[in-house]
């Protein structure tokens, strides 16, 4: 699939809940960290060099890269940040809750993350009413 699809993403590099917004290039270097419910676009890249595991970025949680997003060298970036389209981030980011973007990365809001990530590893409760239940057919 990650041939079709123009990813590679090694093993156990993302946390769970990703969500991949769109097929595209996807790179990732096996050293990376990404936390939970994150958000990658296309065209992006995290890490560099393809073995070197010490030049490996460590993304929070709940993380937006946008498209075209590159994440290079040994830096951190906080939860719930969001990293602008075409972004090079070269240095970490310690504060939570915030947007980046640029050439290179530069914090341009306190706007993070917020609704722009599915958090799909919480679960929700819904309450269906008994015609919509009856109407798909599900036993009680």
């Amino acid at each position: 699939m990650s041939i079709r699809l123009g990813f590679s993403i090694p093993i156990n590099v993302f946390g769970p809940g990703l969500c991949i917004a769109h097929r595209g290039t996807i790179v990732v270097n096996k050293g990376a960290r990404v936390g939970e419910n994150c958000r990658i676009h296309a065209c992006t890249n995290i890490g560099s060099g393809r073995d070197n595991i010490f030049l490996a970025p460590k993304i929070g949680n709940g993380v937006y890269i946008g498209p075209g997003a590159k994440i290079f060298g040994s830096v951190e970036i906080a939860d719930n940040i969001a990293i602008g389209a075409n972004s090079v981030v070269n240095r970490s980011f310690y504060e939570r809750g915030i947007s980046i973007a640029g050439v290179p990365a530069k914090k341009i809001s306190n706007k993070g993350s917020d609704g722009m990530v599915i958090a799909a590893t919480k679960t929700v409760s819904v309450p269906v009413s008994q015609e919509t239940i009856e109407r798909a057919g599900v036993a009680e």
